[in-house]
C-alpha cells in the first residue's frame, strides 16, 4: 500500500537545472533512508545520491558538485537538485525509499517509484 510518486523530470539544454521531487504515502513508520538512481538506455540502474535517515549523503562522482539531495522526512518526501546538466545525465530517475511500515520493522524494506525522464540536450 505504500506508494512513492516522482516529479520534476522533463527537457532542458545543457548547463540547466531540474529538481525531482518524491513523495512516499501509505502506512509508513519510520523512514530509513532515502535516494535516487538513474538508468539510461542499455545501461545498469546506478545510485545517484543517497541519504541516511540521520542525514548523511553519499553521491555518484558524476554527481558530486553538481547534485544536491535533501528531505522532508515529516512529508516523506526526497528531493534531488540538479545543476549544470549534462547529455550523459539523460536518464529516467527513480525514487527509492527504504521504508518501516510497523514499529518492530527495525530495517525496512525497499521502496521504488515508476521513474521520471529526464532528458539533457539541445
Amino acid at each position: 500500500q505504500v506508494q512513492l510518486v516522482e516529479s520534476g523530470g522533463g527537457l532542458v539544454q545543457p548547463g540547466g537545472a531540474l529538481r525531482l521531487t518524491c513523495q512516499a504515502s501509505g502506512t509508513i513508520f519510520r523512514v530509513n533512508a532515502m535516494g535516487w538512481y538513474r538508468q539510461a538506455p542499455g545501461n545498469q540502474r546506478e545510485l545517484v545520491a543517497s541519504i541516511t535517515k540521520e542525514g548523511f549523503t553519499n553521491y555518484a562522482d558524476s554527481a558530486k558538485g553538481r547534485f544536491t539531495i535533501s528531505r522532508d522526512t515529516a512529508k516523506r518526501t526526497v528531493y534531488l537538485q540538479m545543476n549544470s546538466l549534462k547529455p550523459e545525465d539523460t536518464a529516467v530517475y527513480y525514487c527509492n525509499q527504504v521504508l518501516a511500515t510497523t514499529a518492530t520493522d527495525y530495517y525496512g524494506a525497499d521502496y521504488w517509484g515508476k521513474g521520471t525522464l529526464v532528458t539533457v540536450s539541445s
